[in-house]
């Protein structure tokens, strides 16, 4: 489900159906009063993921321009390509990693205006410092999914874990059945 890169496809030697974890994260915000905010990506590379979550939902889109630091690993957020003053804002990632990108978009959607803050991420990996640094910055909500095991531990008061059981299962009851995966898409 989402792969990180695309290549991915290239190292399996069977026929793979990458699923979407849009789906069920659009339709638990589909369920919520979404009419003031914006869609936004942690980075130019995430693009596509916040402009297909803004479609789905019927909002705007704005980017976090970032830049990378040397050949350290670390990133700093710049600027916020589009307009969240006074906005709410559903930043959206596939997946959180140590939450530095996250907490570095969160810090410059306060500064550039933003209002009550929405986190989405589709894979909690949340290694190292990660739980620290979401649980000491200012958001709502953090929805994850399910895709990788989050142990108690790892689970915060404002977090909302979304299943993708019922996908994986209506995938695999379509290949059993021969019926098209990508239906499930459309």
């Amino acid at each position: 489900m989402n792969l990180h890169a695309g290549q991915i496809q290239g190292f399996f030697n069977i026929p793979l159906d990458e699923l979407n974890a849009l789906f069920p994260v659009s339709a638990y915000y589909k369920a919520k009063d979404m009419g003031n905010y914006t869609v936004v990506s942690t980075d130019v590379g995430g693009e596509k993921l916040a402009r297909d979550m803004a479609v789905r939902l019927d909002l705007p889109i704005a980017i976090v321009e970032k830049r990378r630091l040397g050949n350290t690993g670390s990133t700093e957020a710049l600027n916020v390509i589009g307009d969240v003053e006074g906005r709410n804002a559903l930043l959206v990632d596939d997946e959180i990693d140590t939450a530095g990108t996250m907490v570095q978009a969160i810090n410059i959607l306060r500064e550039k205006g933003a209002r009550e803050i929405l986190v989405a991420g589709y894979h909690a990996i949340l290694s190292g410092p990660a739980i620290d640094r979401l649980r000491d910055a200012d958001v709502h909500e953090i929805v994850v999914t399910d895709t990788v095991p989050l142990p108690p531990e790892k689970r915060l008061p404002n977090m909302h874990v979304i299943s993708t059981a019922p996908q994986f299962g209506d995938a695999i009851q379509r290949i059993h059945t021969g019926q098209s995966v990508g239906a499930l898409f459309q």
